[in-house]
């Protein structure tokens, strides 16, 4: 779908019609029949453009035979010349297995396809990204390490996406131990790039600071363990994760793996239960669960609490019931102020590590997207802790943040 055309005067600055955009977007999403739907996914929302003529026998020998035999015998002999001469360097791989796709969960390959489409459209909409979705058909992490092992030369960097955790996990290292290019999970580390970035612009609504805030994550699977890496990282010191059986704890002798490692780096306090006990004077609550959350849990928490709502469709907590008991509200949806969106992340994140010529984007890369992210907002306030991802300049900023940070560690 199009963005409609507004008409806007001179002194209307480009923040403010980015809002109009997306609030003429929405109005328009909310009234959308399924027919128009379905029309718009029919064969397929991606297709391939040319970047040089092909009009004429000319074209056609200089863009195929006999032509391109030239470029290939010279990249035999200097293989770095395709990086230059053939579009792979600058192509992302969006794979899937279907495991874990959006809220459906485990829908298969062929129905995951069309969210793959959609994740390229929007790397080239927001990034300027080539991309090319890649779908799996094994849940096998031998074959799906090894399946993009051997098709790697065809592009330059890896966005894994819609795998299920605890698998996404080992995937995701084994690729970026055998591969020479960006690999990145993004439902773990986009979303906790955003989170993080809107969690610094919350937090100075309330006037408090990471190291000195309570925060509650619930959900321990790949976003729940990402978020709270990204955060244990920026200097967070009290930090609780909920799974589905309560706190993780090291007394727990249920867990296992990821959530064991994190039970023995977090919750310092010992805090034992669920969302109840986890919940009691904390500041900030980040949902990334289907779990739900009861209204008395959040009326809990301290003065100034933060809570992001973000599971979709249906946040953790009714966004208008969190508003009873939190300064800043945030979900995951298009509907409600402050919506955390990957979208601002991962298209600026894969361009800046391409950019650089990086062979990983490492975790100080994505602590520069958070901080440029953050720092769109110049006046951070309740109903506004990220940019609108329709605002001119979000994927480039964050791109050159990743390629300062790439080069700076050269």
């Amino acid at each position: 779908m199009s963005l409609p055309t507004l008409e806007t005067t001179p002194d209307l600055a480009a923040e403010q019609v980015a809002v109009l955009a997306a609030e003429e977007v929405l109005a328009k999403a909310q009234s959308i029949s399924e027919e128009e739907i379905f029309a718009a996914h029919e064969g397929g929302k991606l297709s391939v453009e040319l970047t040089e003529p092909l009009v004429d026998r000319r074209d056609l020998s200089i863009a195929y035979t006999p032509g391109v035999a030239q470029v290939s015998r010279a990249i035999a002999a200097q293989p770095e010349l395709a990086k230059t001469h053939t579009w792979a360097s600058r192509l992302v791989a969006v794979v899937s297995d279907g495991t874990a796709v959006l809220g459906l969960g485990d829908i298969g390959v062929s129905a995951s396809l069309p969210v793959m489409e959609g994740k390229s459209a929007l790397f080239k909409r927001f990034g300027g990204v080539n991309s090319i979705p890649i779908v799996l058909d094994t849940t096998d992490p031998d074959e799906f390490v090894e399946t993009i092992v051997r098709i790697a030369p065809s592009f330059g960097a890896v966005n894994l996406e819609d795998i299920s955790a605890p698998r996404c996990f080992e995937i995701e290292q084994r690729l970026i131990e055998a591969l020479d290019m960006p690999v990145m999970h993004d439902d773990q580390h986009g979303t906790a790039v955003v989170v993080l970035a809107a969690l610094t612009n919350a937090l100075k609504v309330v006037g408090k600071t990471l190291a000195d805030t309570r925060i509650v994550i619930a959900g321990a699977g790949a976003a729940g363990i990402a978020v709270a890496e990204i955060l244990l990282a920026s200097g967070v010191t009290d930090l609780i994760v909920v799974d589905s059986r309560g706190t993780l704890h090291t007394e727990r002798d249920d867990i296992e793996h990821m959530k064991l490692d994190m039970a023995q780096r977090s919750n310092p306090r010992g805090v034992a239960g669920g969302t109840a006990e986890a919940l009691q004077g904390a500041d900030v609550f980040i949902g990334v669960s289907s779990s739900k959350v009861p209204e008395d849990h959040i009326a809990a928490m301290a003065e100034h609490a933060i809570v992001f709502a973000l599971s979709n469709p249906d946040p953790e907590v009714d966004p208008v019931v969190a508003q009873r008991h939190a300064a800043v509200v945030a979900t995951g949806r298009s509907d409600y102020p402050n919506q955390i969106n990957n979208v601002l992340a991962f298209p600026g994140i894969f361009r800046g590590a391409l950019d650089a010529g990086a062979r990983r984007i490492t975790l100080e890369m994505k602590l520069a997207a958070a901080a440029a992210i953050a720092g769109l907002v110049a006046d951070p306030t309740p109903e506004m802790i990220v940019p609108n991802p329709f605002a001119p300049g979000v994927a480039e900023a964050v791109a050159e943040a990743v390629v300062r940070c790439a080069r700076a560690g050269e």
